[in-house]
């Protein structure tokens, strides 16, 4: 989908930390979490919460009150008039909730939308489908966070088995994915400021007090010499826990409006977003759909890859990276210059409006210039968009 008339105003893309599953923020609502973070997002940049028309909510982990999820979510947020869909399309529901919000200002209906995404993968909620006509009428269960990991229906196999299948097919080698995951770790490090500029505290409150968390919390640190030390997750595999993502909690959004608009409210310049685009690549093969979702996006944007100055990815497995540059050209280390989700962590719904976020940072620190990016999802599938920073 090509984009004419929309806009981030520069400053108004934000992420909060990214917290391991299980950590700090395990026992909070990603509603609240959503609802907490937002609101201070939109105080610090001086926006009214009234001001806004529409909203996008992307959310992919039941939480308690998800039925009403959107309404719940302005109403308290300061703006009981607005409501809008709320979107699950596991790992690119990022890139389809700001598609959403986008399509409102493209077409004129909205002046400012608001497109957030929130996810809690601790304590995730095991669900029980009645099936009367089973022995003694037991329940069908289904953890709703671990079992997808585990199973995709349509080919019964797990996510890690796609990152296999591509790295066996490609001759992807053990030591290519753990040059990986180390560069990506010293990247992360080297992008403190970026996070600096787009992160939002979270509070949790406590008996007594409140916690706040200021930055990312459970990253590892990474060096060439643990990773060698670690087996193999799936026997005869070359994917370890030190080349793949971990579960974690957070929540990312940001405010898109009109050009003329978005420049008013960030009193500077602005990110246009070019284009968003989704691709499917052949059953259990996972790693390899980003790059055809780039390319669509890259397309609709009429943009060459070469044109692009920064390129930031969702990557679960660091086969993801070894393949996008195999296949592209685009050098490892030109991607994800301050860190990516393999480093920080992947709460699915908001992993990718993190990442875009950190796009805007990375090319506003530069001076502008056209970003990508792009990322996969469960199903073989992956999302991906384009835009331009510029005065």
């Amino acid at each position: 989908m090509r984009l004419s008339t929309v806009a981030i105003p520069l400053g108004h893309a934000w992420t909060s930390p990214f917290v391991r599953w299980q950590g700090p923020l395990s026992e909070l609502n990603s509603i609240d979490l959503a609802v907490d973070v937002t609101a201070r997002a939109l105080r610090e940049r001086g926006l009214d919460p009234e001001s806004i028309s529409f909203a996008a909510l992307g959310s992919t982990v039941p939480q308690l009150g998800s039925f009403y999820l959107v309404p719940t979510f302005t109403a308290r947020l300061g703006a009981a008039a607005v409501t809008g869909p709320a979107i699950a399309q596991a790992c690119a529901t990022s890139a389809a909730t700001i598609q959403a919000a986008a399509v409102q200002v493209e077409t004129g209906a909205h002046d400012i939308a608001l497109a957030v995404a929130t996810d809690r993968t601790s304590n995730g909620p095991t669900l029980l489908y009645p099936a009367p006509s089973r022995p003694g009428g037991a329940p069908l269960t289904e953890h709703w966070v671990l079992d997808p990991m585990a199973r995709d229906p349509a080919t019964g196999q797990s996510m890690l088995d796609t990152a296999e299948n591509v790295a066996a097919e490609e001759g992807i080698s053990r030591e290519e994915l753990d040059a990986v995951a180390v560069l990506r770790y010293e990247q992360y490090v080297a992008g403190e400021d970026v996070r600096k500029r787009c992160q939002v505290p979270v509070r949790v409150p406590g008996r007594k007090s409140a916690t706040v968390i200021e930055a990312d919390h459970g990253v590892r640190p990474t060096t060439a010499e643990g990773l060698a030390g670690l087996k193999p997750v799936k026997p005869g595999g070359v994917v370890t826990y030190g080349t793949q993502t971990h579960p974690a909690d957070g929540t990312a959004g940001m405010v898109l409006t009109t050009p003329d608009r978005a420049r008013d409210l960030s009193g500077e310049g602005i990110a246009e977003l070019l284009s968003v685009n989704f691709a499917r690549v052949e059953a259990a093969r996972m790693p390899k759909a980003p790059v055809p979702a780039a390319l669509a996006a890259l397309a609709d944007a009429e943009v060459k890859l070469d044109a692009v100055d920064a390129v930031v990815t969702h990557n679960p497995f660091a086969v993801n990276d070894v393949y996008f540059s195999r296949a592209t050209g685009f050098a490892l280390d030109r991607m994800n210059v301050a860190g990516s989700s393999l480093i920080y962590g992947h709460p699915q719904g908001p992993t990718g409006a993190r990442a875009v976020a950190e796009l805007i940072e990375i090319l506003r620190a530069r001076g502008g210039g056209v970003g990508l990016f792009t990322g996969c999802a469960a199903g073989d599938t992956a999302g991906a968009l384009v835009l331009r920073v510029r005065d």
